[in-house]
């Protein structure tokens, strides 16, 4: 019976873990599941061995280990046991086939589910890996310094202070990146600084979620622009947020709605990406942003501020971020280096009066306890050297060039289907589908050819209105000519079936602001 069992349960899997643990790891589960129970006799190692077609020695080094745990025991001249010390337990089924015997997928305890409900997700609609893929607005990781990086980690592995930096640190993250990055804000951002300041976190949405944590209670009102970006929205809403969604227009958030809105009741905080705002790329102007900050200091709110690309600006110097300004502490800013180096980069950093950062570096503490401290102190030396400043001096006319190279395959492939403006920065293009185009249909077709574009569906999040879903953001920097070229083809495939006149290919690439 046993070991029809175990021939039930066994399955030999050499890529996982060697055999010897795959047949210790199923008895043990037949001793939990009431089976196998205390006391009773196991089979022989010759027996089992032939019976599962394995080798003896297998079986051999797999009764050792359960032994050695204490889960069986060796009797003289009688042979192997269950252990008699172990807690009786029945078999929770009577129909003992190999479903039964295997681990339930479910979990068997309630829990909470705190995931927003956000009625858009994405679709994968390429049934294999894509050939190519036009994403939300990374940068190209081929280019990134990931040769100086490795070459500092590796220094740092070497060194006289490599047993520290693997030892537990502060939970605001290494000290020398925190001075290094408050000089490098203070000098490239305009802001006044120090390391007291900082928060190293992993990414942008790490420093979002703390912040939001910090401030926002269940029943707050939280202003978000729109259209916006779905990962904050859904960390306000799953702090208790109540949304309210601030229209989005050439220059920005539409600041005259925030003063009304304030009139009859101010939020508890205001999301903002001032710069290159996601999706649309647009900047919010000048005028708009000084009014914001006197609309905050009168009513006492936070801005945080989300800087996520402030390097890449292509027609004149960046707009300097609100938090140069910020005289009277109502700005957390937020930022990383994910989109100046790569996605993998886990860098990020939250900026904030000192008690405000002491409560986060607190609260981070509880689900992340520190940070990697090899690759921050990594980090810190590539800001010192000047590493990163040459970087993104480098991929700044990469990234120009790109744009250029999509911005006209677009209007000689595609400005029959759909229209877009030039942005002046950042590392996408926002364009909007021809009125009987679905970018759905659009993105489902793509991915069947080798192509992933967006679907459109997680820019507008405003509930009650019937907004089309015909907008698509298009990132042009982690491909490179050829690769957007051939992109760009497939693309154009999945957008054949639809009638192309009144349109023609040299029909403008203006269209009308957001409303």
């Amino acid at each position: 019976m046993i070991k029809k069992f175990l021939e039930i349960s066994f399955k030999k899997d050499g890529q996982h873990s060697p055999l010897y643990l795959q047949l210790e790891s199923e008895i043990i589960q037949l001793i939990c599941r009431g089976v196998l129970k205390p006391g009773q006799a196991l089979p022989s190692s010759r027996e089992l061995a032939q019976s599962l077609k394995i080798n003896r020695k297998t079986v051999v080094a797999a009764y050792e280990e359960l032994g050695a745990q204490g889960w069986v025991e060796s009797k003289d001249r009688s042979g192997m046991y269950v252990s008699s010390h172990l807690p009786d337990t029945s078999v929770r089924s009577t129909h003992q086939n190999s479903k039964k015997l295997m681990r339930s997928r479910q979990p068997g305890y309630p829990f909470i589910t705190k995931r927003p409900s956000n009625g858009a997700t994405s679709t994968d609609s390429a049934a294999r890996p894509p050939l190519y893929k036009i994403d939300d607005g990374f940068p190209d990781p081929r280019i990134a310094p990931i040769e100086q990086l490795v070459r500092e980690y590796r220094r740092l592995g070497k060194s006289r202070l490599t047993n520290q930096f693997l030892m537990y640190g502060p939970e605001h993250g290494s000290y020398r990146l925190r001075v290094e990055l408050a000089r490098f804000l203070n000098r490239t951002r305009g802001m006044q600084v120090t390391e007291k300041e900082v928060l190293i976190t992993k990414g942008t949405q790490m420093a979002i979620y703390l912040a939001t944590q910090l401030l926002v209670r269940p029943g707050d009102i939280v202003f978000v622009p729109e259209p916006g970006y779905l990962d904050a929205n859904q960390a306000f809403k799953q702090a208790g947020a109540n949304l309210v969604f601030i229209p989005v227009d050439k220059d920005g958030m539409d600041v005259n709605r925030i003063e009304q809105l304030c009139k009859k009741k101010a939020p508890r905080m205001i999301y903002i990406i001032p710069h290159h705002h996601r999706p649309t790329t647009v900047t919010l102007s000048a005028e708009r942003r000084m009014r914001l900050m006197s609309l905050a200091a009168k009513y006492g709110f936070a801005l945080l501020e989300d800087d996520y690309d402030f390097d890449y600006h292509f027609t004149s110097n960046p707009l300097l971020p609100l938090a140069s300004v910020d005289t009277d502490g109502h700005i957390i800013y937020v930022g990383s280096f994910c989109k100046s180096i790569a996605p993998g980069i886990r860098i990020g950093f939250m900026v904030a009066p000192e008690v405000v950062i002491n409560e986060a570096a607190a609260l981070r503490k509880l689900i992340d306890r520190q940070g990697e401290q090899l690759l921050e102190e990594a980090t810190a030396e590539l800001l010192s050297a000047g590493d990163i400043s040459r970087h993104i001096k480098k991929s700044h006319k990469i990234y120009q060039e790109r744009l250029e190279n999509t911005c006209r395959l677009l209007r000689e492939q595609l400005g029959a289907y759909l229209t877009f403006d030039r942005p002046n920065g950042g590392l996408a293009i926002w364009a909007t589908y021809k009125k009987h185009i679905s970018a759905s249909a659009t993105a489902l077709k793509a991915g069947k050819l080798g192509l992933k574009i967006s679907d459109g569906r997680n820019y507008f999040f405003q509930p009650g209105t019937s907004r089309p879903h015909d907008f698509i953001r298009i990132g042009y920097c982690s491909l490179d000519e050829t690769e957007m070229a051939a992109a760009i083809q497939i693309w154009k495939q999945a957008l054949a079936p639809y009638t192309t006149p009144p349109y023609s290919s040299t029909a403008s690439t203006k269209h009308k602001p957001l409303k």
